[in-house]
């Protein structure tokens, strides 16, 4: 999507608003017990009483309302019957459509008292977000975003998933311009039209350089090759002559 009228970024300023809602009311609803299917239930009843409807379910007929990774899942992780459990690396990701426009965003978070590091790796995966939101503006190029985050993985000597990217949103889940890589790419010549919408979604990691399918019977749930603890934070942004737009903020 590329916004051009005050009514398109209303809209999607509404729908980002919900799922950042939907995305930190969940985090804070988690509790050591408490099965993936129960958190994304939550995270449903919350979409279905703002008038929006799951992304995923819409685009991909995914069985789930949202997307919520554990440990050694990355991504696309089903809701269902495990369990969470203390010290748990989880990461939400909730993406939804309300009036026709489409946003996305996730965090990951370390459920009570766990490992150090990964307090850290969470810490260090929203920084990287962050640096690659800083350089988007009209008229930059698209390759700044990764070249950003990669400086700051390299600089504390963190890797990041190449073969899962940023992407465009608003007209549909995943929108023009397909994938933007959040890593160093020399092959990227695109430019950053202005009122442009797409998400920087960063998987930073401590080893994994892939993303793999997670076993024969699951096409969806992905996870780090090598094996490897990772973290995804994502904002779905517009870009202006001013720099982005952040519309996946609660407040």
């Amino acid at each position: 999507m590329t916004i051009t009228t005050e009514e398109q970024l209303e809209k999607l300023k509404a729908i980002g608003r919900i799922c950042a809602i939907t995305r930190d009311a969940m985090a804070s609803a988690m509790r050591p017990g408490m099965t993936t299917q129960e958190l994304d239930e939550i995270g449903a009843k919350l979409l279905a009483e703002n008038g929006a409807l799951s992304a995923p379910i819409v685009t991909y007929d995914f069985p789930g309302t949202t997307c919520i990774s554990v440990n050694e899942e990355i991504a696309h992780g089903i809701p269902g019957p495990r369990v969470l459990r203390e010290g748990d690396l989880v990461n939400i990701d909730v993406s939804a459509v309300k009036d026709g426009v489409f946003a996305d965003t996730g965090a990951s978070f370390v459920l009570g008292v766990g490992d150090k590091r990964l307090d850290t790796l969470c810490r260090d995966g929203k920084r990287a977000m962050w640096e690659g939101i800083r350089v988007v503006k009209s008229g930059a190029a698209l390759a700044d975003v990764g070249q950003a985050i990669g400086k700051f993985a390299k600089k504390g000597g963190y890797t990041l998933i190449r073969n899962l990217a940023s992407h465009g949103v608003g007209d549909s889940l995943h929108d023009e311009p397909g994938e933007i890589a959040t890593w160093p790419d020399k092959s990227e010549r695109r430019r950053i039209n202005d009122g442009l919408v797409f998400t920087i979604e960063p998987f930073l990691s401590l080893g994994g350089r892939m993303a793999d399918q997670k076993s024969d019977d699951d096409e969806w749930t992905l996870i780090s090759a090598p094996a490897a603890p990772c973290v995804q934070y994502e904002h779905t942004i517009v870009a202006t002559p001013r720099g982005a737009v952040v519309v996946t903020l609660a407040a």
